[in-house]
């Protein structure tokens, strides 16, 4: 029996006593950084909701194995929000609808949650109408036969385990009606609890035919910035949820076989937003670093190429840099790229790492306390 099967449906319970430990512990790291956010200037809380927004996009897509192009997420939600930062390039049209809907779940937050706005998230997910290779209904519920039945499968073809029935395509528009009534309704419940049961809840009906999760975790963010109280993205749920997918999954699997008693999955919900608040504050520290970095540059005098380059170092650049690296990003020659790298050696920019090999790598000369 699938939990939506219980004669109860929807209602769901849980035992307060146990969470209420875990709940204060998440809105005291929760206060703490969004007070810390406040008290900065409002370029550095702009890159620090960018970084976290771009991350959210990235690894809520991750969780379903798909990858997106970070450069141009990060490019697509820095122009809605009008931000000129270095290194923009251009996006596509599906990743200027994930972004989109995205930037529309938080900065309207406090605007109901509809058919027809879900439905837009949803075609702005897909816009070719297709999952991969294949036809999808977008922008609708799915539309499945009794027959064929949505579920959620892994293993090889022939030697598949169902891990989850979803309700019956015809029970969709009620059961939506009963969430969007609840979802929309102001009530005694705590902010971030109704995020869990939203998440869990929206997740198990499984209206469309694909993007469940990614929506999932979209309506899961509206709730929480509903809980902030503010528009900015100070720190990432689906970043979190990326790092513990198996244990996403397992929660997820046990909760929809079982009673409507709750408490297990949001006891672990409120722990793995704990750990991504832990986590933001890490994210915090580094973009406050970064500024601090940037203050220091101003002295310095420094071309476009230079500039791309160094706010990749900042970033957390993948590997090690070498010339080649820089001349195929900033689309110049080797020589050109040597130059550029010289000239930030001289400057007390850069460094050349000790470790041998083939190619020379570079790295930031770190702030210490000369240059703090």
């Amino acid at each position: 029996m699938y939990i939506y099967q219980h004669a109860d449906w929807p209602g769901f319970v849980w035992d307060e006593a146990k969470l209420t430990g875990l709940l204060a512990e998440v809105s005291h790291k929760q206060g703490r950084l969004i007070g810390r956010m406040e008290r900065l200037g409002f370029s550095l809380q702009s890159e620090a909701s960018l970084l976290n927004m771009t991350s959210e996009i990235l690894k809520s897509h991750e969780i379903e194995g798909e990858i997106l192009d970070s450069d141009q997420v990060r490019s697509s939600i820095a122009r809605r929000f009008g931000m000129n930062i270095a290194g923009l390039v251009p996006s596509d049209r599906s990743i200027d609808g994930v972004v989109e809907a995205m930037i529309d779940a938080t900065q309207d937050f406090e605007s109901p949650l509809t058919e027809s706005r879900l439905f837009g998230w949803h075609a702005a997910l897909f816009p070719t109408g297709h999952s991969g290779m294949h036809r999808i209904v977008v922008g609708a519920w799915r539309d499945n036969h009794p027959d064929d039945p949505m579920q959620v499968v892994s293993g090889a073809m022939g030697k598949e385990k169902v891990h989850f029935q979803a309700p019956p395509a015809n029970q969709l528009s009620r059961e939506m009606a009963k969430f969007f009534k609840w979802f929309n309704t102001t009530t005694m419940m705590q902010p971030i609890i109704k995020a869990g049961v939203a998440h869990l809840w929206f997740i198990t009906i499984h209206p469309f035919d694909d993007g469940n999760g990614r929506l999932a975790r979209t309506i899961t963010d509206m709730q929480l910035t509903r809980a902030d109280k503010i528009k900015q993205r100070f720190y990432s749920m689906s970043t979190q949820i990326r790092q513990e997918r198996k244990a996403y999954y397992q929660i997820l699997e046990k909760t929809q076989k079982g009673s409507l008693d709750i408490t297990a999955w949001l006891e672990w919900f409120l722990a793995c937003l704990g750990r991504a608040l832990d986590t933001a504050e890490d994210t915090l520290s580094g973009v406050i670093y970064k500024a601090r970095y940037w203050d220091l540059l101003v002295s310095k005098s420094l071309n476009d190429r230079q500039r791309l380059m160094l706010n990749r170092l900042l970033d957390g650049f993948y590997g090690k840099l070498t010339t080649s690296k820089w001349a195929k990003i900033t689309k110049c020659s080797q020589d050109t790229a040597l130059r550029d790298i010289q000239n930030l050696i001289d400057q007390d920019v850069l460094e050349k790492e000790n470790a041998g090999g083939r190619s020379t790598n570079y790295r930031l000369i770190a702030l210490n306390s000369e240059n703090n």
